[in-house]
């Protein structure tokens, strides 16, 4: 059994999986998009690389052609995002896929709470008199505690954070396609009736997948009906919101988080960045000092188990459904 992986697991992972039996070759991603294919097949001989039976990657499919691979059995993600994958030709040819659908989660989950507190707190103001060395007391911080915390999305992610700001003595509201009952959430509501929820949450966090379906779900009408002096934090993808909408109603808010936005990087001359109660972040609430040492646990069980049984621990059984 043959593992490519772009992705530098640890060496106790790296060893762990080479004693299952599997052959393992690591081709860092970063060579995939310096190299040419020439350079490429001199450093890592790309015809055993597309002998592999399994592909840990990124953005490896717009480097290496899968088509190629014809041993493929299955594909692990190093995201939790699948919108970089040809997901027809997995289902063409059976090829199982699993994401990182835990591996990012905690560090997110906790810039969650970090986001809602520097907006409770004002903290960048705070942090703006101290630049300019200037004692002055604010007045206008607020407390969490007591208020009501909306999810856009009840995944891993959501659930994480959930947990955590239970702690603060709040209340937690969750919106997912058919409104079933999700652990750590007080109220859930299907994607079909949010209307309340969206009037009466004093915090809205999106963490809905990218997909068809939820381009500009946070759309004119919907940010128009979100109630007065809430906090909106966009922290799954971009593309849920509508950001020309989002400057029209700017000024409803009384903070706005973006760590994700439609076009990456973020353009100098975009009129989200002067919005005087924005806080924008470089899509850098996943990072964290664990993430290899958490992937590469989550990648070694899944490789244990494709290989006692031809199926992973852990996959998405209807991945063309975007998530």
């Amino acid at each position: 059994m043959r593992f490519v992986t772009n992705r530098f697991l640890g060496n106790e992972a790296f060893e762990k999986i080479e004693k299952l039996g599997i052959e393992l070759i690591f081709i860092p991603e970063k060579d995939l998009y310096k190299m040419d294919i020439e350079e490429l097949d001199e450093k890592y001989d790309l015809e055993k690389v597309y002998g592999a039976d399994i592909w840990l990657t990124y953005y490896g499919f717009d480097y290496l052609d899968i088509r190629k691979m014809t041993n493929l059995k299955y594909v692990h993600l190093t995201s939790a995002g699948i919108n970089q994958v040809p997901l027809e030709y997995l289902k063409d040819n059976n090829i199982y896929l699993s994401n990182n659908k835990i591996g990012y989660a905690v560090p997110m989950a906790e810039s969650i709470v970090m986001y809602i507190l520097q907006i409770y707190k004002n903290s960048k103001k705070m942090f703006h008199l101290q630049e300019d060395r200037k004692w002055v007391l604010d007045t206008t911080w607020m407390e969490l505690s007591g208020k009501r915390i909306g999810f856009l999305g009840t995944g891993n992610i959501a659930c994480e954070a959930a947990k955590r700001l239970k702690a603060f003595d709040v209340e937690i509201w969750g919106v997912n396609t058919n409104g079933r009952d999700i652990e750590y959430f007080d109220r859930c509501f299907s994607i079909d009736s949010i209307d309340e929820f969206l009037s009466s949450c004093d915090v809205f966090v999106g963490l809905m997948p990218s997909t068809e379906a939820t381009n500009n779900f946070l759309n004119d009408e919907r940010l128009r009906k979100m109630r007065e002096r809430s906090v909106l934090i966009n922290i799954g993808r971009g593309n849920i919101l509508d950001e020309d909408a989002l400057v029209k109603y700017s000024s409803k808010f009384k903070g706005i988080v973006l760590d994700v936005v439609k076009d990456e990087p973020l353009a100098e001359n975009s009129p989200l960045w002067q919005l005087d109660n924005i806080i924008i972040t470089p899509h850098n609430s996943w990072v964290s000092e664990k993430n290899t040492e958490r992937l590469g646990g989550y990648v070694y069980e899944n490789l244990k188990c494709f290989l006692n049984t031809s199926k992973p621990k852990e996959y998405l059984k209807d991945f063309m459904k975007g998530y």
